[in-house]
């Protein structure tokens, strides 16, 4: 599927965000974690009646730099994409992600930081299902994050308070990034992709 539509001069379109990233960031899981957490933005622009472009480029380039160097990340990201012309808006929104020590005052922000562990932790969860996204609920998630072992690097403290942060309800939360994730997991398979 081709993405057609443009977004303002002062950032990058969509296909061209995309071909940024692979530029940056050759490990597959990776990339998977960068389109996931893209969906989740995506999802969570339309719940809140956002720009849809901003949005999806902030959750699509928020790890650009990790791979090639983590222990500078998020900052040489943002130095990349300040030298491609991305809005301050989204420069604001990944540094803001990057530690829990970093400021996060506007929506964009709180909500890229309130989906990043949980958009891959939902995937992780969809991966040990038979059916994967299709028939997946908050319920099973919970109960995921209730067994320590599985996925142990997620930090269940930030999800919660980042959801909280975010005040949402976290079943509602949930179900937001799972059905974000899942319409995107359709829309990915039409282009070759994958979350999973």
């Amino acid at each position: 599927m081709k993405y057609n539509y443009l977004f303002r001069s002062d950032i990058l379109n969509r296909e061209e965000a995309f071909e940024l990233l692979k530029e940056y960031v050759k490990e597959d899981s990776l990339i998977k974690h960068s389109l996931a957490v893209e969906s989740s933005m995506i999802a969570y622009a339309k719940y809140f009646d956002e720009d849809i472009e901003k949005w999806s480029i902030s959750g699509l380039l928020h790890d650009i730099d990790f791979e090639m160097c983590p222990e500078e990340h998020p900052y040489k990201g943002i130095e990349i994409l300040r030298d491609k012309g991305i809005g301050e808006d989204i420069i604001h929104a990944i540094k803001g992600h990057g530690s829990k020590e970093e400021e996060r005052n506007s929506l964009m922000a709180k909500t890229l930081y309130a989906i990043d562990e949980l958009s891959s932790f939902v995937v992780a969860s969809a991966l040990v299902r038979p059916t994967k996204f299709e028939g997946l609920k908050p319920k099973s998630v919970k109960k995921k994050l209730k067994t320590k072992s599985f996925a142990a690097a997620v930090d269940r403290d930030q999800i919660k308070e980042s959801s909280q942060d975010l005040e949402m309800d976290f079943n509602e939360h949930l179900n937001i990034v799972i059905e974000g994730l899942k319409n995107r997991e359709e829309e990915l398979n039409k282009e070759g992709l994958s979350l999973l």
